[in-house]
């Protein structure tokens, strides 16, 4: 019988270590809303406005479906559910609605997962 290389071939835990992690692990309503913040920045209509706002600053909503080659419904509408979850803000002067990132976690987020899938497969360190 062969074993999966990701599989214990012994079915033996450490329960100090399962007790010490268990404590240590989010809430479940904290896991939810990371879930949720994740699947939001799931989508690659999104991540080319928020990738448009770390380089443009504050953009009005034409001018960023222009740059990320989207339609001003796609771009307005995915600006809806960024700006419901606090993603970014919105700033209205007259008839324009200008958009930039919400606060400075948004880029760290960013930047962390540019750099993450930017390694070369060699750079993995799972082995």
């Amino acid at each position: 019988m062969s074993i999966a290389a990701d599989a214990c071939s012994v079915s033996v835990t450490d329960a100090d270590r399962v007790a010490a992690v268990q404590r240590a692990l989010p809430s479940e309503e904290c896991v939810q809303n990371l879930a949720h913040v994740f699947g939001l920045l799931a989508d690659p209509g999104r991540l080319r406005l928020i990738s448009a706002l770390l380089e443009g600053g504050e953009m009005c909503v034409c001018d960023l479906a222009a740059a990320t080659g989207q339609s001003m419904s796609a771009a307005s509408h995915a600006l809806r559910l960024l700006r419901a979850d606090r993603v970014v803000k919105v700033r209205r002067a007259g008839r324009m609605a200008y958009y930039r990132l919400a606060d400075s976690h948004v880029r760290m987020l960013f930047d962390l997962a540019i750099t993450h899938v930017g390694h070369e497969d060699g750079e993995h360190g799972d082995g």
